[in-house]
């Protein structure tokens, strides 16, 4: 099969999405002191800019603003301030010092504090800190009302983005206040927005989400950055974004959310004390769609915690609300096999690998793609390690564990009741069962065997590589499968989604084109390929 081509939109490098700002609406006096720009930022590309408008001909050897360009000077024309993500205020009084101002501002993670003095309302932010180290007066003396801005500039929730925009390039600062009504002081304050958090809300809103994730105080707000994950992937693949990016990105933003969801939820001798970790496709980095939580939680020898089955089943039933389904197959920590001490889940390892539980390989198999979320990593890497102890005297065990390529879909076999497994032949085909699955055990299998540790399918393709395990040409045309067949399957659950469908895994032919079916069958030969390397070289026809 032909390599897929890397597709990404074309941009033009003086195609800018920063108007030149010919009018901006502050507030009356002076004009605060402007907010350092080391890279000249925005400032500089919007004296540089000079937008062609909606009746002026094409400029000879310009090209056009890609659709992503488009898209964003759309978002940032029609969008008004309370779209966008506005930090909640951090309040300090004047006269508190410097060091324990920076102190606060390090706990609570954030880069600027608004200051009540006497009334009036300043905001402090790194820039201010650079100039209060240059006074005389050491930092744990000096008030924080002898640095700060005072009156600094505001916006209103419904005032258009655009505006904001303009008023932070005019003024050469990076925030402005958000505020209520026409008071002044502290009152009607709702916020502080951000020149980076304008520009991702307009970009991707990637950065946005992840500021909210980790910030978030409450179960809604992090339930509403959850819910725009799946957002974002509509605005990626529109915008041409490889397939393998957006499950990176969209990878972390999920972790993000867990960790400050276990945050939220687990007391700090809990998250000390154990190994939060999800597993299956989200441990591997190639789950985009949400379909089911695949989590665990390892739990340190000796260590008790009141309340803990209430812990996990709330962390359970948060996910779900913030629009992660279930694991059908209970493959999640509210469950008591997969919420152990150390030492009862090596037993559990133990009886998966050398007991004849039907379930075993399978729980093998998502384990292998743990990944560690939060808490002590080294639970994990014990838990791994006695993996391969266990499998010491044992090497036939690779060979069955491999297998599973071959006979999926029989009666009776644990890799047929996977979900979403069943279609209409004639109508639509598995994109799980014929393609993504089949590659990604097989190589799952060779990681075991060879002791290769990533998780990732083309991470573990490029160590058997790397190791002398398996041909370049091989191993790149395995790679590129892979990556179509999961592009494949995101476009098909994009659809099915914006046709009030539950995303799944059966594909139908009749939306695919021409060439889209031609590459699908290059991917599946592929597939099919590996599978006959796999029985040749676990010999499948001696078991």
């Amino acid at each position: 099969m032909p390599r897929p081509p890397d597709t990404e939109p074309g941009t033009s490098d003086d195609d800018r999405l920063i108007p030149r700002a010919d009018t901006a609406r502050g507030q009356g006096g002076p004009s605060p002191p402007a907010e350092d720009h080391a890279d000249g930022g925005l400032s500089q590309a919007a004296a540089s800019f000079d937008p062609p408008r909606p009746t002026d001909p094409p400029r000879p050897g310009r090209v056009s603003a890609s659709g992503r360009e488009r898209r964003e000077l759309v978002s940032l024309m029609t969008s008004r301030v309370r779209d966008v993500y506005v930090r909640k205020p951090f309040f300090v009084d004047g006269g508190t010092d410097i060091v324990s101002l920076c102190r606060a501002l390090s706990e609570r993670r954030l880069s600027d504090a608004l200051v009540r003095d006497d009334g009036r309302i300043g905001i402090f932010t790194t820039t201010d800190l650079r100039d209060a180290l240059l006074r005389e007066t050491p930092p744990d003396r000096l008030a924080v009302r002898e640095v700060a801005t005072f009156e600094p500039w505001s916006v209103r929730p419904d005032d258009e983005l655009y505006d904001a925009l303009i008023l932070m390039l005019r003024h050469r600062i990076h925030r402005v206040l958000v505020r209520e009504g026409a008071g002044s002081g502290e009152d009607g304050i709702v916020g502080v927005l951000g020149q980076l958090d304008l520009m991702a809300f307009v970009a991707n809103h990637s950065h946005l989400i992840a500021l909210e994730a980790a910030q978030a105080t409450s179960f809604d707000e992090l339930k509403a950055a959850a819910r725009q994950i799946d957002s974002l992937v509509t605005v990626l693949d529109g915008d041409g974004v490889r397939v393998e990016v957006i499950a990176a990105l969209v990878g972390e933003l999920n972790r993000q959310v867990f960790r400050r969801l276990w945050e939220m939820l687990a007391p700090p001798e809990l998250r000390a004390n154990s190994c939060l970790v999800v597993m299956g496709s989200e441990g591997r980095g190639e789950q985009i769609i949400k379909t089911d939580q695949d989590n665990a939680l390892l739990l340190a020898d000796g260590f008790a915690c009141e309340g803990l089955e209430a812990i996990t089943q709330r962390f359970t039933a948060a996910l779900i609300d913030f629009g992660y389904p279930p694991c059908p197959g209970g493959i999640m920590l509210s469950r008591p096999l997969w919420c152990q001490p150390l030492s009862a889940f090596k037993d559990t390892l133990r009886r998966w690998i050398h007991g004849g539980d039907p379930e075993g390989p399978m729980n093998l198999a998502i384990f292998l793609d743990a990944a560690v979320v939060a808490g002590d990593g080294g639970l994990l890497a014990a838990a791994r390690a006695h993996v391969d102890f266990l499998m010491m005297n044992d090497a036939g065990y690779f060979a069955r564990f491999a297998q599973a390529v071959e006979r999926f879909g029989e009666g009776g076999s644990w890799w047929s009741r996977l979900p979403g497994l069943t279609g209409r032949a004639a109508a639509e085909i598995d994109l799980k069962k014929l393609g993504i699955f089949p590659l990604v055990h097989g190589v799952r299998a060779l990681a075991l065997e060879h002791r290769i540790y990533a998780l990732g399918t083309a991470e573990r393709l490029q160590a058997l590589v790397e190791t002398g395990h398996m041909e370049p040409s091989f191993a790149r045309d395995l790679t590129d499968a892979l990556r179509f067949l999961i592009g494949l399957k995101l476009a098909s659950n994009l659809r099915q989604i914006a046709e009030g469908r539950p995303p799944g895994n059966a594909i139908r032919l009749t939306e695919l084109g021409t060439l889209e079916r031609q590459a699908l069958k290059e991917a599946l030969a592929i597939v099919r390929g590996f599978k006959q390397w796999l029985g040749r070289h676990y010999r499948f026809d001696a078991l």
